[in-house]
């Protein structure tokens, strides 16, 4: 079954990462999360560091372009088909990389996306 990696989770039940995780969780699509504190958001472990996960359909950012710079090599080895960068994750300079690695990637929200019926 594909999945969703959030990056950048937040326990706090008022950041957009939390929302996004319960509204992934109630469209039924099946999501992991990497975070800064291990804790658990509608079900969903957040892990620390970058675990071993397999079969990442999609990764949704939610860290500045320099939060994000640790992760690059990480991200790219987890052969995602996308990565959405939501607002305020922009980055020019990932975008790049990814680009030259064929992996598709979006500036877009994923709540918006859920809501809509896009994602």
């Amino acid at each position: 079954m594909k999945k969703t990696l959030v990056i950048g989770a937040s326990l706090n039940e008022y950041r957009y990462s939390n929302m996004a995780i319960r509204s992934l969780v109630n469209h039924n699509i099946n999501v992991i999360a990497i975070g800064l504190r291990k804790g658990i958001v509608a079900g969903v472990n957040i892990e620390l560091g970058e675990p071993d996960f397999q079969d990442i359909d999609t990764v949704t950012l939610y860290l500045n372009s320099q939060r994000q710079e640790q992760y690059y090599d990480y991200i790219i080895s987890l052969l995602p088909n996308r990565i959405i960068f939501n607002p305020g994750a922009e980055n020019f300079e990932f975008v790049k990389i990814l680009e030259k690695q064929n992996i598709q990637f979006e500036n877009t929200c994923t709540l918006v996306l859920l809501s809509t019926g896009q994602y």
